[in-house]
């Protein structure tokens, strides 16, 4: 398994688990689906990702997550295949997860682990998609020790 992750942080305060976690949590993902891959967790402030959700999604609001698969025209040749970006933001992290009353550690790893099965083509726009999703989800999370984020029924994510 070969696996590129750049991490881009733009936001103002450090991040509150090490990038070696960051990158465990993402490759988590990736390994049931790909052999090699590139791609992007950018790490943002509020105000970036409700520009971002504003522009994409029509959403004036920031949000916790937000990807944007990659789209390389067929007669490009890369080392790794790009998945596209991740873009978190921290900020929306900590507030959910006080809300939720869940771990931060565990949250973040749940956004991450959302965000990449995002650029694998998983999406929860219908029912059966999101239980699919929802599935790899919690027995991606049960691997680092970690309970299934879904056992409050308004506990979904956008």
């Amino acid at each position: 398994m070969n696996y590129h992750i750049d991490l881009q942080v733009a936001c103002e305060n450090p991040l509150p688990f090490p990038e070696e976690k960051l990158i465990n949590w993402a490759q988590s993902a990736l390994l049931a689906h790909k052999d090699s891959a590139e791609l992007t967790l950018r790490f943002v402030d509020s105000d970036e990702i409700r520009t971002l959700n504003q522009n994409y999604r029509k959403k004036d609001k920031p949000t916790n997550v937000l990807a944007f698969p990659s789209v390389i025209p067929p007669h490009i040749e890369l080392d790794f295949p790009f998945l596209g970006d991740v873009i978190i933001c921290p900020s929306v992290l900590a507030e959910e997860s006080r809300e939720q009353e869940k771990s931060l550690e565990s949250h973040w790893a749940h956004i991450i682990i959302h965000g990449v099965l995002h650029l694998l083509g998983y999406d929860h726009i219908e029912a059966e998609d999101e239980k699919r999703m929802q599935q790899e989800e919690i027995q991606l999370l049960e691997q680092f020790g970690f309970s299934n984020p879904y056992n409050e029924e308004d506990n979904h994510l956008e």
